[in-house]
């Protein structure tokens, strides 16, 4: 008798999770009876009873003579008021004023927020989605993770879109997904306007740190390229470290003093971000090269970190705010069911240079 239990709860669960995983999608024919019973080597009765409670539950319905078929998610008349903020990190870096920005948008149209983080994780992008999938909420802000890599898990987009609920990406989107609405900053040209800054004003033996595995990172490189390209300086790719999430803390270090125990020619570094640079500078300095006056160094996103240690560093302006703003206000005109343009629904930030003191 237990063992028969257990059978009908892992038959209860096992359904259950492949249609909230999109497995088995709104629609789809659930196995037969006879088809479950033999799976499970349970009768035929104990495989009613746990199509009943699932039918109770409303994830399936029976049609009379065509079999067991899976619900569309009933969603509640009211609108809850709440909406999803996914990003890679939320104390970190430039998110908390990213975060800000949207709250100050939804909080003052009476929506409450839900935080939620990733650390930049894709598996856990698809936890967090799995949950929202089974809250009440009206919509979803996100900042995709590893976004450079394929995507595994558009089921999960494309059940929030089966359910009605709207979302914006910020900061990158998956190529799958381009067409999709998202506010952005144009990193191919803010990687082009600083590399071109240091070219402008003299640097030519320029190398570049940048990230792998996210589209900001292939952008700024992109960027990089081009402007190398426009000035006739050769691209050497021996003189670009890429890093990934999980070694960002060690490669960006260990990549540049590769570079100086080589003896390769370095004038000045393009890092990825401020976070890199604020890396990038002591390493150099520990090596007995002074910055700006040996090798220049910049960052990208003028975050707080871009201040420090007597340096403040020659960036790129990200709005941290008004970019969490545009979000809010994106999705807003989404849930109101607003007719939106291709350049309303993909929003490009234009990229603007501060000039600090870690270059010359």
């Amino acid at each position: 008798m237990e063992e028969k239990r257990l059978k009908y709860y892992k038959m209860h669960h096992d359904l259950q999770e492949q249609i909230r995983l999109g497995e088995l999608r709104s629609g789809d024919r659930v196995p037969s009876e006879n088809q479950l019973a033999a799976a499970y080597q349970v009768s035929r009765q104990t495989v009613r009873k746990a199509l009943a409670i699932l039918e109770q539950e409303g994830y399936i319905y029976a049609v009379h003579g065509k079999g067991t078929f899976v619900s569309e998610r009933v969603r509640p008349e009211h609108k809850s008021q709440n909406i999803a903020v996914v990003t890679t990190y939320l104390s970190d870096y430039i998110f908390p004023r990213v975060i800000q920005g949207i709250d100050e948008v939804l909080t003052a149209q009476g929506y409450s927020i839900l935080l939620k983080n990733t650390r930049n994780s894709r598996s856990q992008e698809a936890r967090c989605l799995e949950e929202l999938l089974q809250k009440d909420i009206d919509g979803v802000i996100i900042e995709p993770s590893k976004s450079q890599i394929s995507c595994r898990h558009l089921h999960l987009y494309e059940r929030l879109e089966e359910y009605g609920i709207p979302y914006v990406f910020i900061q990158g989107c998956f190529d799958q997904m381009e067409d999709k609405p998202q506010v952005l900053m144009d990193d191919c040209r803010g990687g082009h306007l600083i590399t071109k800054y240091l070219l402008d004003t003299g640097h030519r033996d320029i190398a570049g740190v940048f990230k792998a595995d996210d589209i900001q990172g292939q952008n700024r490189h992109r960027g990089y390229v081009q402007a190398l390209q426009e000035a006739g300086v050769l691209y050497d790719p021996d003189k670009v470290i890429w890093f990934h999430t999980e070694d960002r803390k060690v490669h960006p270090q260990e990549g540049i003093r590769r570079l100086i125990s080589k003896g390769t020619r370095l004038d000045s570094v393009v890092c990825y971000n401020d976070q890199i640079a604020m890396q990038v500078i002591p390493t150099l300095t520990a090596r007995g090269i002074r910055v700006p006056e040996d090798i220049s160094v910049t960052g990208y996103d003028n975050s707080y970190m871009a201040i420090g240690g007597g340096f403040q560093l020659t960036t790129i302006v990200h709005p941290q705010e008004k970019l969490g703003e545009m979000a809010a206000q994106l999705l807003l005109s989404l849930l109101h069911g607003e007719s939106l343009g291709p350049e309303e629904r993909k929003i490009l930030i234009q990229p603007e240079l501060v000039v600090g003191n870690t270059t010359c």
